[in-house]
């Protein structure tokens, strides 16, 4: 088991500390920010970011799948043909100079859409004021990727009145991250952290299978093993593995599949869940199972990101690897500047 000193030596710019902090971070974050009461007379909502802040736009793609709007994410340069004075868009750079998302803000003022931009400041912030863009700017703490909670909840309150999540559910996600904190932060480095378990059990190529629905969970859980652990990682939703990826199985590899299961996914799912269990078992491949938590779909993929988040620092950390650098994301940034 890896211990304090070890957190401290490797993960030297201190990481985990922000993320021993989220519970409160949601709180704060969404009692101290204000609602954004622009918004009407809409029929598309479309999420703009990158890296961490494309995150923010899965999960509230998925919040927003059971009402009557069209619900676009947006990873890149390019608005939606179907984008019109109708739609909000949501830009989010928590580093305020992400080339793309600046580039559909741009995109979206000419083409009159409704629009709201949260940033720690940058070109993001100089551009809203320039131009009248009504604008957010949430705690940084750290990095992108260690803001998330921070933004997710600064975002729920500034969109509630777009959201179908009720305040309450809102404060139910908070109650579940705390008690995840107590199972996996790094006050509990023992053996009954799931976090931890998991971290030391992941080698190879980890492909993640996830249900409907969980989908935001499993992109982020790739993007952090990426970027914190800096290794391969890749996803695969288990319906459609069904039909193509479960034949690569028939070969050996290093790659170790991790299953993410929803405790309400649909009961056609949970079939396919056993039977992909069975075959593992049959051909005597090891696989790890993780379960979300009962309870609305924010408090599901906020505690599963939670837990998925802290094993890959958990997991560089073993590794002897420092989280926080993102070299290679810096190279490019530079070449495109």
């Amino acid at each position: 088991m890896i211990t304090q000193s070890d957190l401290d030596k490797y993960d030297a710019r201190g990481m985990y500390k922000i993320y021993d902090e989220w519970p409160n971070i949601a709180k704060k974050s969404y009692e101290s920010e204000s609602e954004y009461d622009r918004v009407t007379e809409i029929d598309h909502v479309i999420f703009a970011g990158m890296g961490g802040s494309g995150a923010l736009g899965d999960v509230f793609s998925s919040i927003l799948s059971k009402i009557n709007i069209h619900v676009s994410v947006v990873k890149g340069y390019l608005l939606p043909k179907t984008t019109d004075e109708k739609t909000l868009v949501v830009a989010t750079s928590i580093s305020g100079n992400t080339i793309e998302t600046l580039t559909v803000l741009n995109s979206a003022l000419k083409m009159n859409c409704k629009i709201i931009a949260f940033s720690s400041g940058g070109k993001m912030e100089n551009f809203c004021k320039k131009n009248n863009v009504e604008y957010r700017k949430p705690v940084f703490h750290h990095s992108p990727r260690a803001s998330f909670t921070g933004y997710l909840y600064s975002m729920l309150k500034a969109l509630s009145d777009v959201l179908p999540i009720e305040e309450n559910e809102v404060n139910e996600s908070i109650d579940f991250l705390k008690k995840t904190h107590a199972k996996v932060s790094t006050q509990n480095l023992t053996e009954t952290n799931e976090s931890l378990n998991l971290a030391r059990w992941i080698n190879g190529i980890p492909l993640i299978y996830y249900p409907g629905g969980l989908q935001a969970a499993a992109i982020r859980f790739k993007n952090s093993l990426q970027e914190n652990a800096k290794m391969h990682a890749a996803i695969e939703d288990v319906v459609e593995a069904c039909h193509n990826g479960i034949v690569a199985w028939e070969q050996r590899s290093n790659v170790k599949p991790i299953l993410i299961e929803g405790t309400e996914d649909h009961i056609k799912t949970k079939e396919r869940w056993e039977i992909i269990k069975k075959y593992f078992k049959e051909n005597k491949i090891e696989y790890r199972e993780i379960h979300s938590i009962s309870g609305n779909i924010l408090s599901k993929l906020i505690c599963l990101i939670y837990l998925l988040d802290y094993s890959t620092i958990y997991l560089a950390v073993q590794s002897k690897i420092d989280p926080s650098p993102v070299n290679s994301i810096d190279y490019i940034k530079k070449k495109l500047n």
